[in-house]
């Protein structure tokens, strides 16, 4: 089977051959006070600026983000509801740091829980949640691993559902960039809770009750995601804003959103401001572009020996890139892809690659393309026919 480069100068009919920049002639990111530091275009998939992304770090109370993702799987594969009460343990009455102030009296709904986690990094509700779900903590934190893996954080080991310094317990700025991702992706329905500026569960003090997550009050694209703090992994924030692109269309699909994930910075406000930074310097210095709408085909080859004479191959979520701002015009994209595809072909299967070239230079991106509509074997009859003309050619 021989592979196929096909020249697809262009989706956007972009053809400017103009060399790609050197590296130090592309956008360089501000000074970023803070140990590590990562920058994602989530809309793209791009990161666009880092720092020590695969360092081990402490992650504080961005651990909580693990523990909100198999909340909210549970929520959603129906093993909890948001209305349902969990018991107060001595353990969870007893957690020390951040609390929502919830005691073993009490029966408090999953949402109240989720609320207190979340906006007051409750370590009580925290400590309730985990136990909720996985029985014990140490059962939770078992899971908490377990998703780790499946979600691709090779760096990543937790010791707790809520992120006290315990010896081994650390991630990356890369894997909490990959959590926060897939967060937003697998449960859209529960992002809001993130957003949320002020909460407190009636009958317990408020005076922890506004979001330490800063940029929620200073910058109105910023909805979330997480701070962070201990003494030894200082002050952290996982912060997403979604900001309307042109380039990419109206409504909905017209929103770019990037990730900063920020550790240990000097405080409360050095991590909001740094942050603020990072994300004003994103949306500046790159700009985002659309290379095919949801659910449509990059390109429609030839399949034999198929029910159907063409395969339609894309990205069901549509490929956008990341360039330095202005640098669109001179996108260049090729194809590269097995030849002669043969039927059968499943939705989801792999075949081909789309590379993007700024010019004549390096890829900007490889986007695999898969199958998006299944196309099934033909009958004997038209399967010998397609078998002689192959033969033939």
């Amino acid at each position: 089977m021989l592979l196929r480069r096909l020249s697809f100068s262009c989706l956007l009919s972009l053809t400017l051959c103009l060399p790609l920049p050197a590296l130090s002639a592309l956008p360089q990111p501000p000074e970023v006070a803070a140990r590590a530091y990562l920058l994602l275009d989530v809309t793209s998939g791009h990161v666009l600026a880092a720092k020590d992304p695969d360092k081990p770090v402490e992650p504080a109370s961005l651990t909580k983000l693990m523990t909100a993702y198999l909340v909210f799987d549970a929520l959603k594969s129906g093993k909890l509801s948001l209305a349902q009460t969990l018991p107060v343990s001595e353990k969870a009455w007893r957690m020390p740091g951040s609390r929502m102030f919830i005691d073993p009296k009490m029966k408090v709904p999953v949402e109240d829980l989720l609320k207190g986690m979340i906006v007051q990094s409750g370590n009580d509700a925290t400590m309730a949640l985990a136990e909720g779900v996985g029985g014990s903590s140490e059962r939770f934190v078992e899971m908490m691993n377990q998703q780790a893996k499946a979600l691709g954080m090779t760096a990543s080991a937790f010791k707790n559902p809520e992120g006290l310094t315990v010896a081994g317990h650390t991630t990356t700025a890369r894997d909490l960039a990959t959590l926060a991702t897939r967060l937003m992706r697998d449960f859209p329905d529960f992002v809001p809770y993130y957003a949320i500026q002020r909460y407190r569960y009636p009958g317990t003090p408020g005076a922890n009750d506004t979001n330490r997550n800063l940029l929620l009050f200073r910058d109105p694209s910023v909805d979330g995601l997480k701070t962070g703090h201990t003494d030894a992994a200082g002050y952290c924030l996982v912060a997403t804003a979604h900001r309307p692109s042109a380039a990419l269309g109206a409504g909905p699909q017209g929103q770019r959103r990037l990730l900063s994930v920020l550790l240990g910075a000097s405080s409360e406000n050095a991590r909001a401001a740094e942050s603020q930074k990072l994300l004003n310097w994103g949306y500046t210095a790159y700009e985002a572009v659309r290379l095919s709408p949801e659910g449509a085909p990059v390109s429609s080859p030839r399949v034999w020996k198929g029910k159907s004479d063409v395969v339609k191959l894309g990205k069901p979520e549509g490929v956008v890139v990341s360039v330095p701002a202005g640098e669109g015009v001179r996108l260049k994209t090729e194809i590269t892809r097995p030849d002669p595809l043969v039927a059968p072909l499943q939705r989801g299967q792999q075949v081909g690659v789309l590379r993007v070239r700024l010019g004549s230079g390096d890829p900007v991106a490889d986007v695999p393309l898969t199958v998006l509509e299944t196309v099934e074997e033909s009958g004997m009859l038209g399967r010998a026919w397609d078998a002689l003309r192959l033969w033939i050619q």
